[in-house]
Order: C-alpha cells, then structure tokens, then sequence
C-alpha cells in the first residue's frame, strides 16, 4: 500500500470500514494506535500559573502568598523546576506515554487500601423481573453471549473507534478488560493479560453460594455457544452447588493488599489451590449468581443495590460470591437485582459502560437459532484445601470487610425534575451545570469551597488515562457566594453562574487537550524522585495537601442504558459523586464514610437536589444577557 493510499486508509472513520470477508482487519487496531498523537509535556509557566490560580478559591490569602514563593524559587531560570521538565520532555521522547506506567503504579498498582470500595467502581443496572430461578439464569447466559459478541469485536478488531470532538480516542482499554486480572504484591500489584498469544482464555468463571466454576463458553470449532447451551450449562453449576456452608474463599480479595499478598502466598503453595486461582485469573470475566439481597423499602432499594455492586453487602450476604481481582465481574441476583464492579486499573469507566451498553441492547434481542443439542461436558469445579491458617486469613478478611460495609454511606439519587436537556436549552455545558450545582451544595453544607476532582478522558492520544477537571474556580466560588446574598439581583447570579459553567467548560477543553495541572505535578514530583533528588519545597507545602485533599471527587460517566455507577471517597472526610445525564432525569450515586461524623450521603444528595432547582429557577427567571 503506498503512502498516500495508507493515509486516506487512516483518515477514513473506523466505524465505516467494512470487515474482510474473514470478518477481520489484522493490524488494524496497531495501525489506529499509532497514528494517534503522543501525550504532550505541559509548558512548566502555564501550569505553574495555573496551580495558583487553582490554589486561590481553596486556600487563605496568607497560605496563597506563601506558595507564590515558592513557585517563584521552582520556576526561577536554570532552576529545579526547569531541571525536572527537561526530565520529563526527555522521558516524553523516550516512552509511548510519559504518564502511563507512572500513572498505573502509583493510582493503581502501588495503593495499599482494599480495591474494594477504595478503588473499584460499582454499576446498577436496571432491575429485571426474574419470575423464578430460570429466569435469573436466562438473563445471564444472554448476557454471557453478549459478551461474548463483544468480545469477538474486540478480537476482530472490528471495534468502531469513538470519536470526541471529532477526534479519533485511544481504544486500548478495550483490549485490557477482558481475559485480565490484578495479582497482589508485598509493595505493589501487577495485571496479568491472557487475551493476547496463542492460548487464549475460552472459559469464564461462575460463581454460586461462594464456590466457583470454570465453564467453558466456547465449542470446540471456536463458535461461542448460544444462550440455550450456556442455560444448561448454568443449570447444572446451580444444581452441583446448593450447600450454602462452603468457606468463602474469595472474600480474601477484600483485604489490604500487603495482607492479602501474604494469603495469596500462602494459598498458592498448595497444587490444587494454584490451579483454582490460575483458573480464576485466565478467564474471560467472572459472573456471580447472588443469593436475594435483603428486603428493602422501594426508596432505598436502589441505594442497597449499589452498596451490592461495590461490596456485596458483608460476609453473611454476597461479598463472598466474588474475586475482587477480575477486572470485570457481572452480578445477577435472584431478586433481580443486577450490576457489576470492576478493578479499577486497566480501564477507567466509558469503555465498560460501552461494553453494558452492547450487552444490554444485545439482550433485547429475539433468540433467532434454536442451538443443535450436543451434550455438553459439565463445567469443572474449582477446589480449594482450606488449611487451618487459611481459615484464620479468611476469618481476619471477613472482620476487616465487615468494617468496611458497615462504614460506607450509599445513596441513588434519581433526580426527576429534569436532565440533561434542561441545560443545553439555555446553551450550558450539562456536565458543567451538574458541576456547578455540586459546588454550591457543598459551600451551603459547609460554608467553604473545597478541592474538587473530576476526572477528563486522555484517550486522544496514546495509551491516555485521565487528568484532573478542577471544578473549584475562582468564578465557580464567586458564583456560590452570590447566590444566597440578598443583596445581588437575579440577574447577577445568572450572569455569574453562566460565567462558572463556561470557566468549567473551559478548563475541561484545556484538560482533553493534555493541557490540565494535576498530572504535570504529579509527573515532576515523580520525575524528582527518580532523580534521587530531594523533592522541592513545593510539593510538602500544606496547599499542595490541600490542594490533592479531594474532598469532592466526582465523575461523569454517560450511558445509554439508564444505569448509575458508584464508588467511594477518595479521603476519609469526602464525598464520591458519580452521575449518568440522561435526556428527562438525571442519575446520581454519593458516597460518604459513616465514621466521618461531617459527612452524609442523604443530606448531600437532598442539597445538590435544591441547588440543581434553585439554578433551573434562576436560569428561568432572567433573560440571557451578553457576559
């Protein structure tokens, strides 16, 4: 192919490229990965500039001023500051991504807190009505076949590649989800990937009354099997695992990571458990068949779902259904109820949405073959010997995550008054009024604005994570305070909240442009560690503490499928705030510790709901003037 051919190749969207008759582009996906730009090294004076300004809506004036010296010192000619960019414009050159393995170790790989609430994000799927076991098996050997239909994209590398703002995105993450999973270590973790070479994962794991299944979903010409195969084959799992006494071996997933590190050792020195837990780690995902989740009011129900898809509501419910490790673990209850949680480090949220977007549509289908009746070998149980230490490994990890359950705050808010249409018929960003009505819930709560987190997507260019969305401004903090001062007129307020949504809408532009500050910092903090130089001033100054104290961490993760993911607070005294903006409602999950005595998850939510109304009022209530 020559060069000019080759490019219009490229510049043609993906989405429209027919598949070879074989039904695959070889090389494809690779030739789409590196025609996608490399992630850029900020200019050290802009981001210096801009941490400042970031600092002044959240610290005093004297702490404010102590920290310009101190930016002043770091960004003299010649200095520090200067001698850590090229370090980094170096490594820039050197590597895909300057950002990506730090990035991995140290938000993932490196963090030391169970992934279980701390780290691993929980989605609620719509409830199903199950009319009787059948049914709850049913819907989850469809789903396995959705999976399965997403996954043959994805080997293919069919894949359509998404497009924001007209610009091609990075699809790795797509190609890390499946057939992975996080093994702990004493001082850090590592992901095995089974998805590429040449014995490729064709099992998953299916979990039922904490004993798991290796079953395999996949016929011996490479067909998948159909939803009428994967029936029986779930049916004879159920049937060969009634007792409801068995140890809950996966709970030992819960724990810390050092400690779950030793107990990992400790297990692996047995054949059989070895082979059990490498069974575990090669397959494609893990689907868990829940017991019923404890009766609820209807008002809470949605609450007590996603506290199911985060934790699995302690050791005497389900959290022993599950192997917290797998980087994708779908949840099908006996009530019903229905989700998954993954582990955090391979993906971020918007790939695994798309993936439940395809499952849930697939769903839909009508059966149209009715599969040919081959007897199908019974899905092989994993054992496990349980020796007396082990016992005591899992005892201690039931304690610890017991804590944990008891201490997470959850609520789904379903606010109904209006979505995402409501804003952009006043011509403002939804994600940046969302955004702006979290602000002020938080400043009437507490008087004060906070440093607040919401993660933007990096995948225009390669191997690209998430940067931070500061959305504490100096026009958001303006705004707030305005809004419940009698002395500012309507019009006012109106004009400054349109001013804060387009200081977010702003700042988010500059952050998918590579152009944010948190990652920057965090790059030539990290840069200086590798030095084996002292770590500059700047970065033990009590703003930058304050500054990376997240107090709010949120994120917006749109779907199609009316559905809410959820995970927990980044700091113990925060709040995590997951949102999906659908057309005439909008989905909300908070999250907030109960040993925090300053924080609740119901009186956020009953705040952000009278700031989202008090905006439309305003809005509503004044004509669009010219800022």
């Amino acid at each position: 192919m020559d060069r000019k051919q080759e490019q219009t190749e490229k510049a043609r969207p993906y989405g429209l490229l027919k598949p070879t008759a074989l039904g695959k582009i070889p090389g494809r996906f690779l030739l789409h990965q590196e025609a996608l730009p490399s992630l850029p090294v900020p200019p050290l004076q802009q981001t210096l500039d801009r941490y400042l300004q970031a600092l002044q809506p959240i610290i005093s004036e004297e702490e404010w001023n102590h920290t310009q010296e101190l930016v002043n010192e770091f960004r003299k000619p010649g200095g520090v500051g200067e001698r850590l960019q090229k370090g980094l414009e170096r490594r820039a050159k050197k590597t895909e991504n300057w950002l990506s393995d730090w990035w991995l170790k140290t938000a993932y790989l490196e963090y030391r807190l169970p992934v279980v609430v701390h780290s691993s994000p929980g989605v609620v799927l719509p409830k199903q009505d199950f009319l009787d076991r059948q049914g709850q098996l049913r819907f989850a050997a469809k789903l396995i076949e959705g999976i399965l239909d997403f996954k043959t994209m994805i080997d293919n590398e069919t894949l359509p590649v998404e497009y924001m703002g007209g610009k091609p995105l990075c699809m790795n993450q797509y190609y890390q989800i499946l057939s992975s999973c996080r093994i702990p270590g004493p001082k850090r973790d590592s992901i095995v990937n089974y998805a590429k070479g040449k014995k490729q994962s064709r099992h998953i794991t299916v979990v039922h009354n904490f004993q798991f299944f290796e079953l395999d979903v996949y016929n011996s010409d490479g067909s998948p099997l159909t939803t009428d195969q994967l029936f029986i084959q779930l049916e004879k799992i159920w049937n060969t695992s009634l007792q409801t006494n068995k140890e809950p071996i996966g709970i030992l997933t819960t724990n810390h990571r050092n400690s779950w590190a030793k107990a990992y050792n400790n297990l692996l020195k047995d054949k059989t458990n070895k082979e059990s837990v490498r069974a575990i780690e090669k397959s494609i995902f893990t689907v868990c068949l829940d017991a019923p989740m404890p009766r609820v009011s209807e008002d809470i129900y949605k609450s007590r779902v996603a506290a199911q898809m985060l934790h699995g509501g302690g050791s005497r419910w389900n959290s022993g259904n599950r192997w917290f490790d797998k980087t994708l673990q779908f949840i099908i209850a006996e009530d019903g109820s229905c989700g998954l949680v993954y582990e955090h480090a391979p993906s971020e949220g918007p790939p695994i949405v798309a993936l439940l977007d395809h499952i849930v549509e697939y769903t839909k289908k009508p059966e149209l073959i009715r599969s040919p009746m081959i007897p199908l070998p019974m899905p092989k149980k994993l054992r496990f010997n349980i020796t007396p230490e082990i016992k005591t490994d899992i005892e201690k990890a039931k304690q610890n995550l017991n804590i944990m359950v008891q201490d997470l705050d959850v609520k789904v808010m379903v606010f109904h008054q209006f979505g995402k249409n409501f804003p952009k018929s006043e011509k403002i960003s939804p994600d940046a009024f969302i955004q702006q009505a979290l602000q002020l819930a938080y400043y009437r709560m507490y008087g004060h604005a906070c440093a607040t987190y919401e993660s933007a997507s990096l995948r225009m260019f390669r191997l690209g994570r998430t940067d931070t969305i500061r959305s504490t401004s100096v026009d958001s903090l303006k705004f707030v305070q305005a809004m419940d001062n009698l002395d500012k007129s309507d019009q006012e307020k109106a004009n400054l909240l349109r001013r804060a949504t387009q200081a977010h809408r702003e700042y988010t532009d500059m952050a998918i442009r590579g152009n944010a500050i948190d990652r920057h910092l965090l790059g030539l903090k990290l840069q200086a560690i590798e030095d084996l130089v002292s770590i500059p001033e700047l970065f033990m100054d009590t703003a930058y503490a304050v500054a990376t104290h997240f107090n709010l961490s949120t994120s917006q993760v749109p779907a199609k499928t009316d559905c809410v993911m959820c995970f927990g607070p980044v700091v113990p005294d925060g709040y995590g705030v997951c949102y999906n903006p659908m057309a005439e409602h909008i989905n909300f999950a908070i999250s907030a510790f109960n040993s925090c005595a300053d924080t609740n998850a119901a009186r956020m939510a009953h705040y952000l709901e009278k700031a989202l109304l008090d905006m439309r009022m305003l809005l509503q209530s004044t004509p669009r003037s010219k800022l």
